[in-house]
């Protein structure tokens, strides 16, 4: 999601000295999702066994576009129909969350992903080439129908236009907030300082969730953004239930969900490993 995108000198140099400080954040020697060095995939490649959509206007579990799909063993964001279901013709703001069944704390979160097509009838501008992973979201179940994300941290996914920079692994904070270089922000939306990924090739985000310690975004192995202390707390999320946000809350733990925002989106890997909680 994308409203408005905050960046600045002084914010990038608090950045470049929390990535120098952070040393662990190393690339893995291996990354194959087979179960060693500690990797599980939480997409299996053939179905979409674990996971759980949320579409606005639909309660958790109800998909009714199939938007959430494998295709050629690709966990695939679709708005183009299949043999059971038709298009979805306009959007209407019917945004998605494709949610892993499990909560966690502390790990290690592997996405591999690339946007292909064009983006669905009426999709917002800022929508076009854009999904993510949410961290530490609250339950599919807890969300209400007509509610439009989950209360959550994202790490957010962008496209290149084709001509413009547009950095990816971005944060964005719907119903949350967080600390940069020590410092509390309301800022909505706030850029990494990864380059731009024009077309369709495929881009690897890690993600180093630390309960409500710190979240590392790193693209292709680089570190782009660095944050402490997530907590629950305003705006940019509508139609929810209001116990499910308890504003001032430390958020330490939650749900990993898959976005869809109206452009068609692939994921070839989502793999997961844990990490020490007390590092």
């Amino acid at each position: 999601m994308s409203i408005r995108q905050v960046t600045s000198l002084v914010l990038t140099a608090l950045l470049c000295t929390g990535c120098a400080a952070d040393s662990s954040n190393k690339e893995p020697a291996d990354a194959s999702g087979d179960g060693t060095s500690g990797w599980t995939a939480l997409f299996n490649g053939e179905d979409l066994t674990g996971w759980t959509p949320k579409i606005r206007g639909s309660e958790a579990g109800e998909d009714p576009y199939h938007t959430f799909r494998v295709e050629d063993g690709l966990l695939t964001v679709s708005y183009a129909g299949d043999a059971d279901v038709d298009a979805y013709g306009p959007f209407d703001e019917r945004f998605g969350h494709l949610f892993y069944d499990t909560p966690f704390s502390h790990y290690q979160l592997r996405v591999e992903y690339r946007f292909v097509g064009e983006q669905a009838e009426d999709g917002p501008d800022w929508a076009l080439r854009n999904s993510g992973a949410m961290l530490h979201a609250q339950s599919a179940e807890s969300m209400l129908a007509d509610q439009d994300f989950p209360v959550s941290i994202e790490a957010q996914f962008l496209g290149g236009d084709g001509t413009d920079e547009r950095a990816t692994a971005n944060l964005c904070t719907p119903g949350t907030h967080v600390d940069i270089g020590g410092v509390f922000t309301e800022a909505h939306c706030i850029n990494s300082t990864s380059p731009t990924f024009h077309g369709e090739a495929w881009v690897t985000v890690d993600l180093w969730v630390r309960g409500h310690k710190s979240i590392v975004h790193a693209v292709n192995g680089d570190t782009v953004l660095v944050y402490e202390h997530p907590v629950v707390g305003g705006g940019v999320v509508t139609g929810f239930d209001p116990t499910a946000k308890p504003d001032g809350t430390e958020l330490s733990r939650g749900y990993i969900a898959l976005q869809s925002e109206s452009h068609p989106v692939q994921f070839r890997k989502v793999l997961l490993r844990d990490l020490d909680p007390g590092a």
